[in-house]
């Protein structure tokens, strides 16, 4: 059923937000900003017209991702502080003070996987939109970008195979329990004793000793795929994928490709960028691109497989002219983009290859190029891209679309708050300068 809109029916008993809190409050000035019917045009047409319950309010679920990923919040925490806070509930369309909870946080998660990656985009475009209507953003600005990629870790912990037979192991005993077949044995207490003194003896250095247990489950996994494949051997799909899952992982090589580093996730790979701290990552590449003049965010897209940086310059900069409406006139890259071919009018400036006739405001361009790396920063510790919770391939190429969001609007509420401060419309006390940057 098409979804509801927000409970605002006339109480002459109670008082409005717009009479409790300060209307002139950044995030009271954002949401009336941003364009809301977007969203319900384009994201009705997923709805059926039919009877049944109806779906949660667009604006609602618009208005919590975006806080999410502006205050680096989970699902959990959003939905309760939403509660507590009546700015955010004005931000989400709501003219009376709430004392329920709108939702259950798995609600969040259904409606991702109904709206999509590719939908989700919008989310982007609109806070680009917003920030061009408000001034923030320059046309000009968009004729120049920076494109980089980096890695979006998963929230998974580091694989080591001894981790990865236990994992794997009780998660066949589970399902194998769930359908009602008889294992000669679960090796569950012996299993978990392996695991512990492969740790204890990995820890010491003792390497034959920490080999030996790891061996130890690595027999254990064989023997319960091979108890299952005895005792049903018709599997349903699940129960199939996962015996899949570890007899791969029980035939895999130390240098082969396409390896299991996740039981939950195998969508997760396994990523060298050349850092000293951290020499592999776990997770998929990610391609970011912004604007060289005011670094706003203006693609972001995961890239499974990953994929050489040269083969990703075409897609990113697709996305930029999809989400903008601009073609961008140059784009700055890294010396990973080598051997790009580019296809495209947009000119490709690699940093290090500096032309003997390049003028000085060229130079001061491909300096500009380095500033793409503090915003992937800011993406990662304050925007939910630094672990990805979410599940599957899908999950990565959402969480990157909204954590580019959340960027976005947090320039745009530095912008909002400078602009008010220019035009002095908010009191230049230190009180009240402290109440409207919280």
């Amino acid at each position: 059923m098409k979804p509801k809109t927000p409970d605002n029916e006339t109480d002459l008993f109670r008082s409005q937000l717009s009479q409790i809190i300060n209307l002139e409050h950044r995030i009271c000035r954002l949401s009336r900003q941003i364009d809301w019917t977007v969203f319900e045009d384009e994201y009705g047409a997923l709805y059926a017209a039919g009877g049944g319950r109806p779906g949660l309010p667009t604006r609602l679920m618009v208005g919590l991702h975006y806080l999410k990923y502006l205050y680096n919040e989970s699902d959990e925490s959003v939905v309760e502080r939403w509660l507590e806070n009546p700015y955010w509930q004005y931000f989400c369309g709501y003219e009376y003070l709430q004392h329920e909870l709108p939702l259950h946080p798995t609600s969040l998660v259904k409606w991702r996987q109904r709206i999509g990656a590719e939908k989700l985009e919008l989310l982007l475009k609109e806070t680009i939109t917003c920030a061009r209507r408000n001034g923030a953003l320059k046309s000009r600005s968009l004729t120049r970008v920076n494109v980089d990629t980096t890695v979006q870790e998963k929230a998974v912990a580091f694989p080591t195979d001894a981790r990865l037979y236990h994992k794997m192991r009780v998660a066949l005993v589970r399902a194998a329990k769930q359908r009602n077949i008889r294992l000669r044995q679960s090796y569950h207490r012996v299993g978990k004793k392996a695991l512990i003194w492969q740790g204890r003896y990995a820890s010491a250095r003792q390497g034959k000793r920490a080999r030996a247990q790891q061996r130890k489950l690595k027999t254990y996994l064989g023997r319960v795929v091979r108890d299952i494949r005895r005792k049903h051997p018709d599997p349903d799909a699940s129960l199939q994928i996962l015996l899949h899952r570890a007899e791969r992982l029980l035939v895999q090589q130390r240098k082969d490709k396409n390896k299991i580093y996740s039981v939950h996730a195998p969508e997760v790979e396994c990523i060298a960028k050349g850092k000293l701290h951290k020499r592999y990552e776990f997770g998929c590449k990610a391609s970011i691109a912004t604007t060289s003049a005011g670094n706003w965010m203006v693609g972001a897209q995961s890239l499974p497989g990953r994929p050489y940086d040269g083969h990703t310059l075409t897609g990113a900069l697709a996305q930029v002219h999809q989400l903008t409406g601009h073609m961008p006139k140059a784009a700055f890259v890294d010396q990973g983009y080598r051997g790009h071919k580019h296809p495209g009018q947009t000119q490709i400036h690699v940093v290090g290859r500096l032309p003997k006739t390049a003028t000085r405001s060229f130079k001061r361009w491909l300096k500009r190029r380095t500033a793409i790396e503090p915003c992937i920063g800011h993406l990662k510790a304050d925007h939910r891209m630094t672990r990805n919770h979410l599940k599957g391939a899908q999950g990565d190429a959402i969480n990157v679309i909204l954590a580019a969001a959340g960027y976005n609007l947090a320039k745009l509420l530095d912008w909002i708050a400078w602009l008010c401060r220019i035009l002095r419309l908010v009191p230049l006390n230190p009180t009240k300068q402290r109440l409207f940057a919280s």
